[in-house]
C-alpha cells in the first residue's frame, strides 16, 4: 500500500523569525518519496511557509485520511497565544499579538491524527521555542496524540541574534538521501549523534501504539461467528481501531460506550476523560457512515465542554462545532438535515469558529432546505 508524506516548514516573516524552516525542504525533497515514507511508493505533499492555518488544516486532514502509512515532517517554531496560552506552529503572518488567528494550533495535529490506525503514523519534529513557550514546555508536554510515533527535538531560545537552522531535520534528510531508511528509532538516534555538538533542548522519542495484528482466518469455511466487544482491561483504542478496520462498527461503538460510562461514573460527565470517549463515539459514527448521529454527538460534546466552563474559543470547543458542521453537510436526508440544522445554527451563533462565514453558511443551507420538498 502506498504511503503519504507531508512536509511542513513554517516560520514568521520578518524579525519574529527564529529558524529558517524552509531551508530544510530542498534537502527533504532530494530524498526519494518511497524512502521518506518507508514504503514501496508514496505521495508527497509539501507546504513551504504557508500563510493560512486553514490551508494547513486542509492538507493535514487530507493526509490523515489517506490509507497506508503517514509520515509528517515539521520544521518551524512554537508560540503561545496570549488568551489561552496554548502552543501554535507559527506561520508566515504570525506575530506575538496574532498567534491565535494566524498560527496553527498544535492541538489540531492531535485532533486530525487521533483516529488513524495504531502504528501507521510517524512525526519527525524540529521545533524552536521562544522564551515564553520554552517556560510553558517546562510544565506541559507537547501532546501529539497517543497513536502517533513522535521523534525529534524542541530547541530552547539561544539568546543570540540571527536565525537558527533546523539541523536535526536536515541531518535526518541527509541520512535518508543514502537511499535506505533505517528503523525510525535508529534514524532518530543517528541524527542526534551527528548534532551532538549543539544543544538539542527537549528530545522527543515516543514510539506510539504498535499496530494491531490482523485476525487469523478461520480454519474451516463457514458463516462468521459474532464477536463480543474486547475487554475493558486491554488497550481500548487499539481494539476499537481493529474493530473498525474489520467493519465491526457496532462492536467498536459498544466498547467506546462502555468506557464512556465508566469515565462518567469515575470522573463525572464534564471531565476530560468522559469527553474523550464521547468524541471517540462521534468519530466512530462518522466512520460507520452515519452523519446524523455523528453531527448530534459532536454538538453534545461542544455543549458539554461549554457547560463545563470552557470558553467558546477553546480549540476543543471549536473543533467539536467544526466537526458537527462538517457532518451536517454530509446528511443526505432532507428531513433529518432540517431537524438538526436549527440546533447547529444556535450553537454556531455561540461558537463562530475561525472560518469566516460559518454561521451564514448554516443559515443559507437551512433556507435552501426549507424550499425542498
Amino acid at each position: 500500500m502506498p504511503g503519504t508524506v507531508l512536509l511542513l516548514a513554517a516560520a514568521p516573516a520578518g524579525k519574529g523569525c527564529l529558524v529558517d524552516a524552509a531551508s530544510v525542504l530542498p534537502v527533504l525533497a532530494a530524498v526519494p518519496p518511497a524512502v521518506l515514507a518507508g514504503t514501496e511508493t508514496a505521495n508527497v505533499v509539501e507546504l513551504a511557509d504557508p500563510l493560512e492555518p486553514q490551508a494547513v488544516l486542509t492538507r493535514l486532514r487530507a493526509a490523515a485520511g489517506a490509507p497506508g502509512p503517514l509520515t509528517v515532517f515539521v520544521a518551524g517554531q512554537l508560540q503561545l497565544d496570549r488568551r489561552q496560552r496554548l502552543p501554535h506552529l507559527a506561520l508566515a503572518r504570525t506575530t506575538p499579538a496574532t498567534v491565535r488567528y494566524t498560527g496553527f494550533p498544535w492541538a489540531w495535529f492531535k485532533e486530525e491524527l487521533r483516529l488513524r490506525p495504531p502504528g501507521s503514523t510517524t512525526l519527525f519534529l524540529d521545533l524552536h521555542a521562544d522564551p515564553e513557550t520554552w517556560e510553558w514546555l517546562g510544565a506541559n508536554p507537547l501532546d501529539s496524540g497517543y497513536t502517533s510515533a513522535v521523534y525529534g527535538r524542541i530547541v530552547p531560545p539561544s539568546g543570540r541574534r540571527g536565525v537558527a537552522v533546523p539541523t536535526y531535520m536536515k541531518t535526518v534528510a541527509t541520512i535518508l538521501r543514502s537511499g535506505w531508511r533505517p528503523p525510525v528509532e535508529q534514524l532518530h538516534q543517528q541524527a542526534l549523534a551527528r548534532i551532538a555538538n549543539e544543544p538539542v533542548g527537549i528530545v522527543l522519542s515516543v514510539p506510539g501504539i504498535p499496530p494491531v495484528a490482523a485476525p487469523r482466518p478461520p480454519s474451516r469455511p463457514g458463516p462468521p461467528r459474532p464477536q463480543a466487544p474486547d475487554p475493558l482491561g486491554s488497550d481500548p483504542h487499539a481494539v476499537i481501531s481493529a474493530a473498525v478496520q474489520e467493519g465491526r462498527h457496532p462492536d467498536a461503538d459498544a466498547l467506546a460506550a462502555q468506557h464512556e460510562r465508566a469515565a462518567v461514573e469515575i470522573h463525572g460527565p464534564g471531565a476530560e476523560q468522559a469527553l474523550h470517549w464521547a468524541e471517540v463515539r462521534a468519530d466512530l459514527a462518522m466512520l460507520a457512515g452515519d452523519p446524523v448521529r455523528s453531527c448530534r454527538a459532536w454538538m453534545l460534546v461542544a455543549l458539554a465542554r461549554l457547560s463545563a466552563g470552557q470558553p467558546v474559543d477553546a480549540p476543543e470547543v471549536e473543533a467539536a462545532v467544526d466537526r458537527a458542521h462538517h457532518q451536517w453537510g454530509q446528511i443526505r436526508d432532507v428531513e433529518e438535515a432540517r431537524r438538526t440544522g436549527p440546533a447547529l445554527a444556535d450553537l454556531r451563533s455561540r461558537v463562530p469558529g475561525r472560518r469566516r462565514g460559518a454561521l451564514d453558511h448554516v443559515r443559507r443551507q437551512l433556507r435552501q432546505l426549507q424550499t425542498q420538498s
